[in-house]
């Protein structure tokens, strides 16, 4: 049943059926043909996924970012960030990764941290006499961090699936997160330079006093957020509705651009979003309870470990398949869909779970980066107006250099757990 399983799932892949549909369809297949299972024990596993408090903090999330988007958040952030690295070569470039830093501390999501920044950032680059492309590349590769800087959506399913504390997996993200944004400036400043793009007149103490008055709400936001969490004074569920309601309050109240009518189309695609992200979940988990079932992680696992038991041989695999899967797979699909298989393998050779968590998110995050299935990528080329394959190219250097970190986070692990093991013993 096995092979007819997988086989059955990646055909479906093949033909463009979409992931939650290949998971649903492949499994209930699976449970009628080859199990004595009713069928009616499908819809209750499936609720019973989505049913869960940790999992509402993902709509909250995806209406916060939504928000945050439409409420002059990220104008600001760019403001901000250019105040202080945009006279540096290539100025806009540092701009753009260091904007989208910190809006990734609001939006939790990679392919609305390209959008937020890119949407301000790739017109500003094109007009200053930066190629389209690698303006493109720039934003797309930034918006990578959405995900490992928290909050962090794809953290939360893991945590979730993997029973390790939601707080301390968004801990281990700041280390690689920032790892990342500057690994990424480096290349755009050796890229600049090569090419001549200069930075910004040099702001003044006053000028970055000013740039910093008017983007403090949007800075206070994951102060807020993180600070609730780890100060005990709410969950990660409730963060996320905090942030909700912080956001409709600055954008109306404060910086007044986010108006009364634009709420419902907010919600409405926040709920699609969301609706989207559920049903995955929902069919994912099904899958993973015939997989559990029929004790397919184990059998991996009792297969990998035949060939090696040494863990890091094993982490350098991990990587390598996760790096595979994040180039066909989206992050919240590959998320929900491996985490099962990899716990039994990470128990039985000592790698710590929650360090697997941030090693997970990174690799799957590089994949938004990488064809055919980068999300990220997309987005970016949606906003410059070129093809995949002109991005693809541009954004090389910047997955090469991300792909090396990979491994650096991996085999380095204080990295991401000296802050989670200083401050959540």
């Amino acid at each position: 049943m096995t092979l007819f399983l997988f086989s059955l799932f990646f055909i479906l892949l093949g033909l463009g059926v979409p992931i939650s549909i290949a998971l649903g369809v492949t499994t209930i297949w699976s449970i009628n043909n080859f199990t004595k299972v009713s069928l009616v024990i499908a819809p209750k596993i499936m609720f019973g996924a989505v049913d869960s408090f940790p999992l509402m903090a993902i709509p909250f999330f995806v209406l916060a970012g939504n928000v945050m988007s439409s409420g002059g958040i990220s104008r600001r952030l760019v403001n901000f960030a250019s105040s202080l690295v945009g006279t540096i070569t290539g100025g806009l470039a540092h701009v753009s990764i260091f904007a989208s830093m910190f809006f990734a501390a609001i939006s939790g999501s990679s392919p609305a941290t390209t959008a937020a920044i890119g949407a301000v950032m790739v017109p500003e680059m094109n007009k200053k006499g930066y190629d389209n492309s690698f303006s493109a590349a720039v934003v797309a590769a930034a918006g990578t961090v959405g995900v490992i800087i928290p909050p962090s959506i794809p953290m939360v399913l893991y945590a979730v699936l993997a029973g390790v504390s939601i707080g301390k997996l968004f801990l281990t993200g700041f280390g690689p997160g920032i790892l990342m944004g500057l690994t990424m400036m480096v290349v755009a400043y050796f890229i600049s330079k090569q090419r001549g793009y200069s930075g910004s007149e040099k702001v003044n103490l006053m000028g970055k006093i000013r740039a910093f008055k008017d983007s403090f709400f949007a800075l206070l936001m994951p102060f807020i957020i993180l600070g609730g969490i780890y100060g005990g004074i709410f969950t990660p569920t409730e963060a996320a509705a905090v942030a909700v309601v912080y956001g409709v309050l600055v954008g109306l109240f404060v910086y007044r651009e986010l108006k009364v009518k634009q709420i419902p189309e907010i919600i409405f695609n926040s709920a699609v979003s969301s609706a989207v992200i559920m049903f995955l979940i929902a069919c994912a988990n099904l899958f993973g309870w015939l997989l559990v079932r029929e004790m397919i992680p184990q059998q991996i696992a009792k297969t990998v470990l035949v060939l090696t038991k040494n863990p890091y041989i094993i982490m350098f695999i991990i990587n390598i398949f996760l790096l595979i899967l994040g180039t066909l797979i989206n992050t919240t699909a590959a998320v929900v869909l491996v985490t099962p298989i990899l716990v039994p393998i990470l128990d039985q050779v000592g790698i710590d779970r929650l360090f697997m968590g941030i090693v997970m998110v990174v690799n799957l995050a590089v994949g938004m980066i990488t064809p055919p299935v980068g999300l990220c990528l997309f987005v970016a080329c949606n906003l410059a107006k070129i093809s995949l394959d002109e991005l693809s190219k541009a954004i090389f250097p910047f997955m090469i250099a991300l792909i090396l970190l990979i491994f650096v986070i991996a085999y380095v692990p204080s990295i991401s757990m000296t802050l989670p093991n200083l401050l959540m013993r």
